[in-house]
């Protein structure tokens, strides 16, 4: 395998992740939902993908299970935000602190160990021109999400109840059915992201293995603006970053520093992106 198609497949497997929870937190934000809690459903879908995969055999049922119960965990957002009116943000750190716990006590509970769970007999997803098939299912949702959002009705609602919920409830719509719904698809989709993580890129579960990849999600959802093409670049300078540091840790410079490269491109971006847009602002007279 050459260089070059070797550092693309490590772009890929490094992009899905970061893709799927991006485009859940994406789905949220037009919702008027600021879900900061990716990284707490992403680990959440980690540990079920592999618990159910450990035990059935069955890395496609490790899936299931994984999106299932991330899409309960968002509940915790969704009942907090929404129904009760709490301070989403709080909510979100709440959830990425409460999902480190548990999993790490239900993985010495489980199977009796701590750090990490690997063994032989734990399946993983399969690879289809080196990527597993839910790679190819996040290209698709990008296409998905975006024709839903710019072009289908349930997409216009949500970018309605996102943008003007009063007038969204009095035109007939309802804007609490709706978040839940965002939310529940963010859980979806943070779900996969675990799965991908945690039997796609390897076999294994670690404690914190999500690494701040779900804070890198949500760094994605306000870089792209909450559009799917503009998150998907996004995600995908991350991804390039991350697959760089690891070939420049192969060359010989330290790890912290090549694990530390891709936190810090993303905050670079997002630096610069936040000064571009003030200059436009003072240029124009609108207050951002």
């Amino acid at each position: 395998m050459s260089l070059e198609s070797d550092l693309f497949l490590s772009v890929m497997r490094a992009l899905t992740p970061i893709l799927l929870a991006a485009l859940g937190g994406a789905i949220c934000e037009r919702a008027g939902v600021f879900n900061i809690g990716l990284e707490g459903m992403m680990l959440i879908g980690c540990f079920s993908a592999v618990t159910t995969s450990w035990f059935t055999g069955s890395p496609w049922l490790g899936v299931l299970a994984a999106a299932l119960a991330a899409a309960a965990y968002s509940l915790i957002l969704a009942v907090g935000a929404v129904t009760l009116r709490g301070d989403a943000v709080v909510l979100g750190v709440a959830m990425n602190l409460l999902a480190l716990g548990l999993t790490g006590f239900l993985l010495r509970t489980v199977f009796g160990v701590r750090g990490t769970f690997d063994d032989p007999a734990l399946a993983g997803l399969p690879l289809i021109g080196g990527q597993s098939p839910l790679a190819y299912l996040s290209w698709a949702a990008v296409g998905l999400t975006a024709f839903t959002l710019s072009r289908h009705v349930l997409g216009l609602r949500l970018r309605g109840v996102g943008e003007a919920p009063e007038a969204a409830a009095a035109l007939g719509v309802n804007p609490v059915k709706y978040r839940y719904g965002a939310v529940l698809a963010a859980g979806t989709l943070c779900g996969l992201a675990g799965a991908q993580l945690a039997l796609g890129n390897v076999t294994l579960f670690s404690e914190n293995m999500t690494a701040g990849r779900g804070w890198i999600a949500v760094v994605a959802v306000m870089l792209g603006r909450a559009a799917p093409i503009g998150v998907l670049l996004a995600a995908l300078l991350f991804a390039v970053a991350e697959a760089v540091g690891f070939r420049l840790q192969g060359l010989g410079l330290p790890q912290q520093a090549t694990d530390a490269a891709p936190y810090a491109v993303t905050l670079a971006a997002l630096f610069l992106t936040t000064a571009g847009r003030r200059r436009a602002a003072r240029t124009t007279g609108v207050v951002v």
